[in-house]
């Protein structure tokens, strides 16, 4: 099955989009006539392989090549670097460059910032002395389909950049990926916002339309509304363990652009290969069924299914009926579907079985309802002096802090001061910046979460997870606060729920934008239908990342009975609770 996934059932013409990427990428290759070593950025070639088969880079005279701190070796006389606009990156490709010089050997150096150049890196090619040596580019890549209702503007580390580092080029970034996307469906007639980087990303939408305009007058826009919430706003929900099958894929081996790496022994295979990629797409069809089911639903699934087959083998036995052997045959196809997920989810099952798994959960539970303050504190001490990995530790720790709004002085110091002596003192650093970030520090005013968790129904202590009738059942009890947010935005709009916005971080906003005889969503009238009878399509862009459980739980709500809404999802990129704190603390080292 291929990597790329299938975006023929996407609400919006993605292929569109990722057609044009295609052809930027090899148009680029074209205009440099002869023998060429493409020398892709690592962090790219991942983005890269959602987009095109790599077979189709090298068709003709193209050789490929990741990029590293060797030189590159080729009989090329066309090298062209196609990279991240990072410092990091120009002073290895200098170095390259100036390798060659010193060894006599003539060749044409072409460097593609993805998206876009920057004048810090043009001054490191300069102060290097090798500007002039250099054709400079841009490949405009602001956003890559993962599925067929997620974008991904492959931002990396916009959350850690906007909490600690005051590096907003990540919100230019996204606010010119929507901008594009306006210039190819239209201007997106409202717009919400919530948190600081968000509203900064509706301000700049405007500037850039005041600046390079869109034409509002090529009839209706095909996205209806505009959400952007900052992952700031609700942190609470990617510290929480995820419990769909994709969620918990996510959490356990990690899905990387679209696929996840497993032991080939997981997946049964004999063969001596130790590695084997597997593909999560919607172009998997019993994929696309389970992927956002709670995962002990997703056991009973397949068991039923692999049931069902044997019956039905049993069963075409005796028959003597062509028209059931080949309705039997069909199914037959289905095999290797069912087969990849039996395998991925026994595997999964070696964790989520032990009794350590469900004391976590439970733990997560009573700090999410603030109950028993004293045993979730003792919990988390224990982990520590068992010298449980730190970001375990640190995941559980943040929940509880952000909850509580920080820990009593006394609490809080102690956890520092034992942290310090278990994981070292070179975790200092560590702990200052999630201080300064607010996710773990001391208590000075009381916690809001309770008038939240009420306020807002994020607590549901009787969730029917194989019947889902509330997003609830993502987290078997807890419904994300982000979606909570985004079902209001969508029903009847943020003025109802006003006092409690203003207890979550950050500015929020309305606008309304393009032609005056656009239907008015925000005044708390649905918007759920679109003039000419269709779907109103909804884009929620999370800035700073969102989690896959927050996706099936917009899945869950598009598909419910009498709710006229699409969505699609963009983010800076797919985070869980790990791979945030995994960036800070290799941020503090």
């Amino acid at each position: 099955m291929a990597q790329i996934p299938n975006l023929d059932t996407a609400p919006l013409n993605l292929n569109a989009i990722r057609d044009k990427a295609q052809k930027d990428l090899l148009d680029i290759l074209l205009t440099i006539r002869g023998k060429k070593c493409l020398v892709i950025d690592p962090k790219l070639g991942g983005t890269l392989s959602l987009l095109i088969q790599f077979s189709r880079l090298k068709d003709g005279d193209v050789e490929l090549r990741h990029l590293s701190a060797d030189p590159v070796q080729t009989d090329s006389s066309n090298v062209i670097y196609l990279i991240r606009p990072q410092l990091t990156v120009m002073k290895t490709i200098a170095s390259h460059i100036q390798n060659g010089i010193s060894k006599g050997i003539e060749k044409k150096y072409f460097i593609y910032f993805v998206p876009r150049r920057t004048v810090a890196c043009e001054k490191i090619l300069e102060e290097e002395k090798v500007h002039n040596m250099v054709t400079l580019g841009e490949y405009p890549l602001y956003m890559v389909p993962l599925d067929d209702d997620v974008l991904s503007f492959e931002l990396e580390l916009a959350l850690k950049e906007n909490l600690f580092d005051g590096d907003t080029s990540s919100i230019w970034h996204v606010a010119k990926a929507i901008h594009k996307l306006e210039s190819s469906f239209g201007v997106i007639p409202n717009v919400r916002a919530k948190g600081k980087a968000s509203t900064k990303v509706a301000e700049l939408l405007n500037k850039l339309q005041t600046e390079d305009p869109v034409n509002v007058d090529d009839g209706a826009p095909e996205i209806n509304t505009l959400i952007l919430l900052d992952r700031e706003v609700d942190l609470v929900t990617p510290m929480c363990f995820q419990l769909t099958y994709e969620g918990l894929l996510d959490e356990l081996l990690q899905i990387n652009n679209g696929a996840v790496e497993v032991d080939a022994s997981v997946m049964g295979a004999q063969q001596d290969a130790k590695k084997m990629k597997v593909p999560l797409n919607s172009s998997d069809k019993l994929y696309r069924e389970i992927r956002d089911l709670n995962f002990e639903v997703v056991v009973q699934v397949l068991r039923q299914k692999t049931t069902s087959i044997k019956e039905e083998y049993a069963g075409v036995k005796t028959t003597t009926e062509i028209s059931e052997l080949k309705d039997f045959v069909k199914k037959l196809n289905s095999l290797p579907e069912i087969s990849r997920h039996v395998n991925l989810a026994q595997h999964l099952q070696s964790f989520t079985s032990k009794p350590s798994f469900h004391a976590r959960l439970d733990i997560e539970q009573t700090i999410l309802e603030l109950q028993d303050f004293d045993s979730c504190f003792e919990y988390i001490e224990e982990m520590i002096h068992k010298q449980e990995s730190i970001v375990s530790v640190l995941r559980l720790l943040v929940l509880f802090s952000l909850t509580y709004a920080g820990l009593p002085k006394k609490h809080f110091d102690y956890l520092r001061r034992e942290i310090l002596h278990s994981y070292g003192f070179e975790h200092m650093q560590l702990l200052y910046n999630l201080e300064k970030a607010s996710l773990f520090k001391r208590q000075e005013t009381r916690t809001n979460w309770l008038s939240l968790t009420k306020g807002l129904q994020l607590i549901n202590e009787e969730t029917d997870t194989a019947n889902p009738n509330d997003i609830s059942y993502i987290f078997s009890g807890y419904a994300p606060l982000s979606i909570r947010l985004v079902q209001h935005a969508i029903r009847s709009g943020w003025r109802s729920i006003e006092e409690l916005l203003k207890l979550l971080p950050g500015p929020h906003l309305d606008l309304k934008r393009g032609t005056p005889n656009h239907i008015d969503s925000f005044g708390g009238a649905h918007f759920d239908r679109v003039p000419d009878g269709r779907r109103s399509l909804v884009f929620v862009v999370f800035v700073g990342g969102v989690t896959f459980a927050e996706i099936a739980a917009l899945r869950f709500l598009s598909s419910q009975e009498g709710m006229g809404y699409d969505f699609i999802i963009g983010t800076t990129r797919v985070v869980n609770g790990n791979s945030i704190l995994e960036a800070i603390v290799q941020s503090s080292g």
